[in-house]
């Protein structure tokens, strides 16, 4: 799990390296300083020359500077190391999640994912720089400190032997009780952050349904509940400072009471001042470096669920791939589904099930269906948004899984039920179909798709600015600017699936007749709600329950097909009433 989080170390490992380089060096300088000042005290009180106490301050000025100069090397070091690791982390996972799939996608929740990218690299980078410089200054404080206390105090220093094991038996406890706790809490600030962002995006139903009371009783007991999980394993964690404490005041007492002791007993042969001081400065250091031991313990402890969620993205597998030799050539836009069947959860009940249809190039097939009826799920497969479960889908009498991804996503524009447009402006939402489009491929696509009577209307025209999800726009002329933005790819199959539902009858029509006109090579699916909408298809297809119920020609299903029959009076009657 590890070796894979430090695989995005890369050009960040030599700052790495040159952190504890330069820790160690601080160390030593800090380790020293306490036996010259013991040596200068020592001098004092024998009556040395000034010129022997002053050679004594330069020492300790100049260890004092290389030891300041040492700090701030390995916090430039850190610093960077630890930034430029996150940085990579990051960039690793974003270029994970868009390498997955659809079903890749759907085992993690949107909030989950940006938790992860966020929250959880924070943490990993936090722990990160701890390990670099404080994970490394503490042992080495520790061991350097303890030869120095024994060189200096002799028997006295002993004391550490027996209050570190207790010191790091106490962290390990509260380590381990802390740990399963924090595991419990990643999972609910994963479902507390798809709550805010639930209500957030759907702010504008919340206040259309005055429910502005119920989400905040709800934000409330959901906040409550994490509070009192993070209140638990905070009083949990802070039992490590006491801990440290007691030990440092232990060892404080004990060498001032027996160093003093010792000191008047011995008339300054076994022990002097200078030698105390010393010892005392080391207590300080040893029991220190043990205390910032239990923060970095700690920041592991948190942030071990962390990168147990971060390698999970790292670690997933995209479902769909690239094959061995994929063919890079689709000669036209001919569909074939062949005995397929398939379901989102695998050996769950099947949404689509032994579908057999062939579409020829050029074709406009109309898709007609109740809610449920698995219309947009069949269409998904075209481009590899999914596989199935059976059988197989050809396109251009090739299986789409020996395809290469880009060169059949390139060649199959979806207009999705859900508009997505991005913060930027119209003319960056209409590249995302094509980057290289010229301004007349921007007039002709919009032209098609009727969207330039309302973007000639905009104060700046293309560089009007688009807000999030175009909350700017109204949901037709979000539909138009994607259909656009699909006609840039000037695409061998045009699937749009229920993408004029928000336009009026009149414009649907004149979109329908631009498709008809300006595409005639290329294959149109269209699936709809209304019939006017497929009337004029060469065929339409009725789905219900994920089996396709019947195809033929408008006047063909009125005559045939129980359904359509229905779904056509239905619609009927609510015009004429």
């Amino acid at each position: 799990m590890y070796r894979k989080l430090f695989e995005s170390l890369r050009e960040y490992i030599t700052p790495s390296i040159k952190a504890p380089v330069y820790v160690l060096c601080e160390v030593v300088m800090e380790c020293v300083i306490p036996f010259v000042v013991a040596k200068l005290v020592n001098n004092i009180r024998d009556g040395s020359s000034f010129e022997n106490l002053l050679l004594y301050g330069v020492i300790l000025i100049i260890m004092a500077f290389l030891s300041l100069l040492f700090g701030i090397l390995a916090g430039n070091a850190c610093s960077t190391a630890s930034c430029g690791f996150a940085k990579n982390l990051r960039s690793d996972m974003f270029r994970a999640i868009q390498n997955f799939s659809f079903e890749n996608i759907d085992k993690f929740s949107t909030a989950s994912l940006v938790t992860r990218l966020t929250t959880d690299v924070n943490d990993v980078q936090e722990s990160y720089m701890m390990i670099v410089r404080t994970a490394i200054r503490g042992p080495l404080m520790l061991i350097f400190s303890f030869v120095m206390a024994l060189i200096m105090g002799g028997k006295i220093a002993l004391i550490f032997l027996f209050v570190i094991p207790v010191m790091c038996l106490g962290l390990y406890a509260i380590a381990r009780k802390a740990m399963p706790i924090f595991k419990i809490l990643f999972e609910r600030y994963d479902n507390f952050n798809n709550s805010i962002q639930e209500n957030i995006s759907a702010i504008r139903l919340v206040k259309a349904f005055v429910r502005e009371d119920y989400e905040k009783q709800k934000f409330s007991q959901s906040s409550g509940a994490l509070c009192a999980d993070f209140t638990l394993v905070e009083k949990i964690i802070a039992l490590n400072n006491p801990l440290a404490q007691f030990s440092l005041y232990t060892v404080t007492i004990f060498v001032l009471y027996y160093g003093t002791y010792k000191i008047i007993t011995s008339h300054n042969l076994d022990l002097n001042v200078g030698q105390i001081s010393s010892l005392l400065t080391y207590t300080m250091q040893i029991l220190g470096s043990l205390m910032r031991l239990s923060m970095v313990l700690v920041m592991i402890t948190m942030a071990r669920e962390s990168v147990v969620r971060i390698v999970e993205v790292l670690n997933e597998k995209p479902v769909i791939t690239n094959p061995p030799n994929p063919s890079r050539n689709i000669q036209n836009g001919s569909v074939e589904f062949e005995n397929v069947s398939f379901s989102y959860e695998h050996n769950s009940k099947f949404a689509l099930q032994d579908v057999n249809l062939r579409i020829e190039s050029g074709e406009t097939i109309g898709i007609l269906g109740g809610t449920g009826s698995a219309k947009t799920t069949l269409v998904q497969l075209i481009p590899r948004l999914y596989d199935p479960d059976k059988g197989c889908v050809r396109v251009s009498g090739v299986d789409v899984r020996n395809y290469d991804l880009k060169t059949l996503r390139d060649s199959v524009a979806v207009v999705l039920q859900k508009n997505e447009l991005f913060s930027g402006t119209v003319r960056e939402n209409l590249r995302f179909g094509n980057d290289n489009a010229t301004e007349d491929d921007f007039s002709r696509a919009c032209e098609i798709a009727c969207a330039d009577e309302f973007i000639q209307n905009l104060p700046q025209k293309y560089d009007t600015r688009i807000e999030q999800n175009g909350r700017n726009l109204s949901g037709g002329q979000k539909q138009r600017l994607c259909l656009a933005r699909a006609l840039l790819k000037n695409p061998k199959i045009l699937i749009l699936d229920d993408s004029t539902s928000a336009v009026d009858t009149q414009t649907d029509s004149k979109i329908r007749s631009g498709l008809r006109n300006s595409l005639p090579d290329a294959t149109k699916i269209i699936i709809a709600q209304r019939i006017l909408s497929v009337k004029d298809a060469d065929r339409i297809i009725i789905m219900e329950g994920g089996k396709i119920q019947g195809i033929g020609t408008h006047e063909e299903l009125l005559k045939n097909n129980r359904i359509y029959g229905e779904i056509y009076s239905s619609q009927n009657r609510e015009e004429s009433e």
